[in-house]
């Protein structure tokens, strides 16, 4: 039916007058904040419905298939068999940055058929609108945006391929991009085989009009997918490294600041950071590392699980930074992937052990959340012939419920996703995800660094090119709960970005606003300014750019000796029974004898972890083993055969 008003809900149960009219902030009765969420309507049936129509007493049509739920606090309408079709958008939710979800379904006419699938996290703006389609802005987007965009295009190819989707990736009119980001307006499915070559085709006339400096290395990429059979590996080794190549030439600086508060109801504070204050940044790693803990309790041991992870990781990240800086080729974001796993390994192992020394059993056991964020520079040739010192990469690492946000003066963009039971049902395709936060216990963590073997963790690494002004946000649940940083993003962030707010208020006016807001809770706020200009750097050593492929030779990274005078450990006050369980002053004399013995099953879990990082190469990793706890890791290493134990150190 034709609407003659259009209205929306108010999503405050308890509103005694919920009826608001389309176009208000907040509803007029109690001042809650609106909420509008549009959605995408799937399907040649939807396609037809004309704009101003009412779909079932709730959906508002604003343009073609771009509906507005006008009742947002009702759960949709969902079938009790999820059709197949609707599978690989649940199995491809990791990739919620660039696939919409599914939010449920509704029906054309009053019969009950559910026959038009709604998509939810669509490329739609705040105001209903589409954002545009990447060949409508790809002749106006710089040379290093061109390349971006064709990188997550070919990371998209294989995950959408083993679902039977990847038809999805070749339609221009299916591609539409936000800012740096490729979205994807739906899933297509086809029972056809597709191939790299069909995907080159795809992008033939895009070359056309590519930047004048990226053309032909652009060209030569895409005549190797077109006719040859060349792998997957080597066109993405060499579109990286043009990717990369052309990054390379912007300018980075970067403004970091970071706040850790215990909240105005709780005794301790189990949160970590770092920074943690201005006084608390190493001047090697400045601005390149920043890192939130969120501790789990175990008498107080949540605490020390987030600070143990903070200071192991700050170790090994100083490390790996000056070695990679000492590399003469560019690494592959596969291998750089790697090793900060393999890090991450480390760092739950250290908390398990831990756990073990100090007979921690259930709930008992301490662990934490953890999202971290790395600017890895690399030394490269830039397209214009002179050696840059900075590809721009960004990685962000995340396990449990601490989150990373991308935000500029035009969108904020949540770029991890949470480790709960809600995330795993939808994951396994065996609910939509507004199905699932109805679960009970749906927020509870599925995993977190100290929970499990390393072996058995998961964790989600990303990597990122900086190519325009932003700001990197990371913040434990005492921010992000109840969407908070989604509701503010504009009132802090945007005086960041126009200079009218320093990074550090901005984090302590988050950190306030946590307190007021989700107040039963602590609080880590880290705030990354990255500003870059389009003014080129000055040449500094020129050189030709090699666009031909070469042989990939495998990069082994290892760790140069550290000082540990050198690594400044923040004070932070513990409750008595923490401190006591710290003890981490990076000096094997100061950690006392652990009272209780494990028994030989967790031994032999450690064991098994250990000879795997061993495998893995991870020397940074065991090397801050090493230097955190000496006793714990010469115990469980004196337990390796002979010939292997030439690692553990001597006895005291």
């Amino acid at each position: 039916m034709l609407s003659t008003q259009q209205i929306i809900h108010c999503p405050n149960p308890d509103c005694n007058q919920p009826i608001n009219s389309v176009g208000d902030k907040v509803c007029a009765s109690c001042r809650t904040p609106l909420t509008y969420r549009y959605v995408w309507a799937t399907g040649p049936v939807a396609a037809k419905i004309l704009p101003h129509t009412k779909i079932a007493d709730r959906y508002e049509v604003i343009t073609q298939q771009i509906w507005l739920d006008t009742q947002p606090a009702l759960p949709p309408e969902i079938p009790s068999e999820i059709p197949p079709e609707v599978i690989p958008y649940l199995k491809l939710y990791s990739e919620r940055l660039h696939i919409p979800q599914p939010y449920g379904f509704t029906s054309s006419s009053t019969e009950d058929t559910h026959d038009i699938l709604l998509l939810e996290n669509a490329p739609i703006d705040e105001t209903g609108n589409f954002y545009p389609i990447i060949t409508s802005v790809w002749e106006e987007a710089k040379a290093v945006r061109q390349l971006y965009w064709l990188w997550q295009i070919l990371q998209l190819w294989t995950p959408l391929s083993e679902l039977g989707v990847a038809a999805s990736l070749l339609s221009p009119a299916n591609l539409r991009v936000q800012g740096w980001c490729v979205r994807l307006l739906e899933l297509h499915q086809t029972s056809e085989k597709l191939t790299l070559q069909d995907l080159g085709e795809s992008w033939l006339s895009w070359v056309l009009v590519a930047k004048a400096e990226i053309a032909t290395g652009l060209g030569n990429i895409i005549q190797k997918m077109c006719h040859s059979q060349v792998d997957l590996a080597t066109i993405s080794n060499q579109l990286n490294e043009l990717l990369l190549a052309s990054a390379a030439e912007l300018p980075l600086m970067q403004t970091i600041a970071g706040v850790t508060n215990t909240g105005p109801i709780m005794k301790h504070n189990e949160d970590a950071c770092y920074p943690s204050d201005s006084s608390d940044v190493d001047k090697y790693l400045q601005a390149k590392l920043s890192i939130v803990c969120d501790g789990i309790d175990g008498h107080e041991g949540g605490e020390v699980a987030s600070q143990l992870a903070v200071q192991s990781l700050k170790l090994q990240i100083r490390a790996w930074l000056k070695d990679v800086a000492e590399q003469k080729e560019v690494i592959s974001p596969d291998l750089l992937q790697q090793q900060l796993e393999a890090s991450l390994r480390v760092v739950n192992n250290m908390i398990w052990s831990r756990n073990d020394e100090q007979n921690r059993q259930g709930r008992e056991r301490m662990a934490t959340t953890l999202v971290m964020a790395i600017q890895l520079p690399q030394r490269i040739v830039t397209n214009a012939g002179w050696e840059s010192d900075n590809t721009h990469e960004l990685y962000v690492a995340n396990v449990g419920d601490s989150r990373a946000y991308w935000i500029t003066p035009n969108y904020c963009q949540l770029l991890t996703i949470d480790d709960d039971l809600a995330t795993r049902e939808v994951q396994l395709g065996q609910s939509l995800y507004r199905q699932a936060m109805q679960i009970p216990n749906a927020n509870a963590l599925t995993q977190a660094l100290g929970t499990k073997e390393a072996e058995s963790l998961h964790f989600s690494i990303q990597r990122f090119i900086l190519e325009e002004d932003g700001i990197l946000l990371l913040c434990s649940d005492g921010l992000s709960d109840h969407n908070w940083v989604e509701k503010s993003w504009r009132d802090y962030a945007i005086p960041v970005l126009t200079g009218r707010l320093s990074v550090e208020d901005a984090a302590q006016k988050w950190v306030k606003l946590a307190n007021e807001k989700n107040g039963q809770d602590n609080t880590s706020v880290v705030l990354t300014l990255c500003r870059i200009s389009q003014a080129y750097l000055v040449p500094i050593t020129p050189a030709p750019m090699v666009l031909e492929p070469v042989e990939t030779k495998e990069l082994v990274i290892t760790a140069p000796k550290i000082e540990t005078s050198e690594i400044e450990v923040p004070e932070v006050e513990l409750a008595d029974s923490s401190q006591a369980l710290l003890n981490l002053d990076l000096t094997e004399e100061s950690i006392p004898t652990p009272v209780k013995q494990t028994n030989l099953g967790k031994h032999l879990v450690m064991v098994g972890g250990l000879l795997a990082l061993l495998i893995g190469g991870t020397g940074l990793g065991l090397f801050a083993w090493l230097q955190l706890d000496p006793q714990s890791f010469g115990r469980i290493c004196r337990q390796l055969p002979q010939n292997v134990q030439t690692i553990c150190p001597e006895r005291k």
